[in-house]
C-alpha cells in the first residue's frame, strides 16, 4: 500500500479570527518565549480593534490539522490580509507604486508578521512530531492558491528566523535581508563595567549624556508588568500618542490593548518611567523573556535632550545586565545606536508575488539590493565603539 501524500494527511484552514483557535493549543505549538507570537499578544491586538479590516490588518490565520477521527492541530501561522503597508517595517511602498503605475492592484496582499512589531522570530510553527512531513511546502502551496483565489497580489513573511528565511527561499519565496542594531550582554557586571569596554571618547560621551539627564533632576522608576498602575498606563498612553502626533501621525495601538496584555501576560512586561520633580514626564515600555529584552514603545510629555537615549537605551542596557539577559533588541533602524554599543545584525523577509513579470522584476531588485546591505553592515561594524586594546 502506497504512503499517503502529504496533502492527504493534513487539512489546512484559514480562520478570520484568532478566537476560532484554542489558546492552549496555540501556545503549545508556538510557545510563549516570543511575546509577539503568543496567543495573548495577537488576541489582544484583535480584540481591541488594532488588527481588523478597518485598520488594514484583517486576520486570516493558517491552521493545519491532521485528517481523521482524532483530528489535532499540528501547525499554525499568523496571516493577515493587508490593504496598506503601515506597521510592517519592511518597506514595499515602491513596489505598490510600481503596480499602480502599470494599472495593477497591489492591495490586498498577504502578510505573515507580528503586527506593528519589527522583531525577529519564528513565523511558521509546526509541532515537533510533524516536522519533516513536507508541511512547510504544503502551507506555502495553499497560501499561493488562496492568494490567487481571492485576488491578493502577494505574500510577505516579515522578520522570520534565518532558518525559515532559507527554507522559504528554497520554496520560491524570494529572500530579502536588512539590518538592525542589537546590544549583546557579554557578561557585564554593571553598566560601568560595560563602559570600560568602549573607547575613551565614546565612554566619555555616554557619561556626559547620562549626567546631563541626571543634572536636570530626572530619575527613573521601573515597574514590572503586574505592578503597573492604571495611572501609569494612562500617562504612558498619553506619551505614546504624543510622540506620534509630533510626526503628524496617530499611534497604531489602543489604550485597551495595553490593559489587556498587562492582564494576560504581565510577566513579560516592564515599564520604565522618567520622573522630574513629582511628575512622570516620559515612559518606555519593554517586553522580555528569559534571554532578551525588547524595547517597543516610548513617549514623552516634554522633549529633553538625551532623554530618549537614557530611557530607551541606557536604562534597557542596565536592566538587561542586572537581570542577566543576553541581548537587547531596541527596535528597527537607528544608526545612532552604533556608538552606544548596539551591533549590526541581519534581519530577514521573504516575498512571493503572483504576477510573474513583477516577481522577476523584484527578484532583480533584491539581487541588486543585497550587496549594498552587506556593505552597509560591514561599515557599521567598523564604527562600533568597542576598543581593541586598553586605552
Amino acid at each position: 500500500m502506497n504512503k499517503l501524500q502529504t496533502k492527504d494527511k493534513f487539512q489546512i484552514k484559514f480562520v478570520d479570527s484568532i478566537e476560532q483557535l484554542n489558546a492552549i493549543e496555540w501556545n503549545e505549538i508556538v510557545g510563549t518565549k516570543n511575546p509577539f507570537m503568543r496567543y495573548e499578544f495577537l488576541h489582544a491586538l484583535e480584540s481591541t480593534g488594532c488588527t481588523n479590516k478597518q485598520t488594514g490588518w484583517r486576520p486570516h490565520h493558517v491552521a493545519t490539522y491532521t485528517v481523521g477521527r482524532n483530528k489535532s492541530l499540528v501547525a499554525i501561522m499568523p496571516l493577515y490580509l493587508k490593504t496598506n503597508s503601515w506597521g510592517e517595517y519592511v518597506f514595499d511602498w515602491s513596489w505598490a507604486n510600481a503596480y499602480k503605475s502599470y494599472g495593477y492592484q497591489y492591495y490586498p496582499k498577504f502578510v505573515t508578521a507580528a503586527p506593528f512589531t519589527p522583531s525577529a522570530g519564528n513565523r511558521i510553527f509546526i509541532h515537533k512530531k510533524y516536522r519533516g512531513e513536507g508541511l512547510l511546502k504544503l502551507i506555502v502551496e495553499k497560501i499561493k492558491e488562496k492568494a490567487k483565489l481571492i485576488g491578493a497580489s502577494s505574500w510577505h513573511v516579515l522578520f522570520p528566523t534565518e532558518e525559515e528565511h532559507d527554507a522559504l527561499g528554497l520554496l520560491g519565496v524570494q529572500p530579502r535581508i536588512a539590518t538592525q542594531f542589537h546590544w549583546q550582554n557579554k557578561g557585564y557586571e554593571s553598566f560601568n563595567d560595560f563602559l570600560t569596554f568602549l573607547n575613551s571618547r565614546k565612554r566619555k560621551s555616554i557619561r556626559k549624556e547620562r549626567k546631563y539627564v541626571h543634572d536636570h533632576g530626572i530619575t527613573f522608576r521601573r515597574t514590572e508588568g503586574a505592578c503597573i498602575t492604571e495611572q501609569q498606563w494612562a500617562d504612558f498612553y498619553l506619551f505614546y500618542q504624543s510622540t506620534y502626533l509630533m510626526r503628524g501621525m496617530q499611534g497604531y495601538l489602543e489604550l485597551e490593548f495595553f490593559h489587556v496584555v498587562a492582564e494576560t501576560m504581565p510577566e513579560q512586561l516592564v515599564l520604565i518611567n522618567a520622573v522630574q520633580g513629582d511628575q512622570d514626564i516620559a515612559a518606555a515600555l519593554f517586553f522580555k523573556n528569559e534571554e532578551t529584552l525588547f524595547g517597543r514603545y516610548w513617549g514623552c510629555r516634554f522633549d529633553h535632550q538625551f532623554l530618549h537615549f537614557e530611557a530607551c537605551y541606557y536604562q534597557g542596557q542596565e536592566y538587561a545586565i542586572e537581570h542577566g539577559l543576553k541581548s537587547f533588541d531596541a527596535g528597527a533602524q537607528g544608526e545612532h545606536k552604533i556608538r552606544r554599543g548596539f551591533e549590526p545584525i541581519f534581519t530577514y523577509s521573504n516575498h512571493w508575488l503572483a504576477n510573474q513579470g513583477f516577481a522577476e522584476a523584484i527578484a532583480g531588485f533584491l539581487r541588486e539590493e543585497r550587496p549594498h546591505i552587506l556593505e552597509y553592515s560591514k561599515e557599521a561594524n567598523n564604527l562600533l565603539p568597542y576598543k581593541d586594546v586598553i586605552d
